[in-house]
């Protein structure tokens, strides 16, 4: 097949691959805050992913800097803090 370059990725090994649309949407990433100093809880953060259907992901820090995603089930909307007002998502 004939694709155009813009969407041609090479990856590590030198292989070319067609990045190819599956679905877009609106994402919320939130992190857990102390209710008493502000300060975060632990590095972990959520990711919340809604498109088609609605996601949810835990990003958790690796020591070698990257993350891991581990799916957890979607609980339905969720309401954050965001700059002194409540915002739900």
């Amino acid at each position: 097949m004939d694709f155009p370059e813009e969407v041609i990725a090479t990856t590590k090994k030198g292989e070319r691959e067609v990045r190819s649309f599956l679905e877009q949407g609106e994402f919320l990433l939130y992190e857990y805050l102390d209710p008493k100093t502000g300060k975060p809880t632990s590095a972990k953060k959520k990711l919340v992913l809604k498109g088609k259907e609605r996601r949810e992901f835990f990003l958790i820090p690796m020591k070698d800097g990257r993350k891991l995603l581990i799916p957890v089930e979607a609980k339905g909307k969720v309401k954050v803090w965001r700059d002194g007002d409540v915002v739900e998502f």
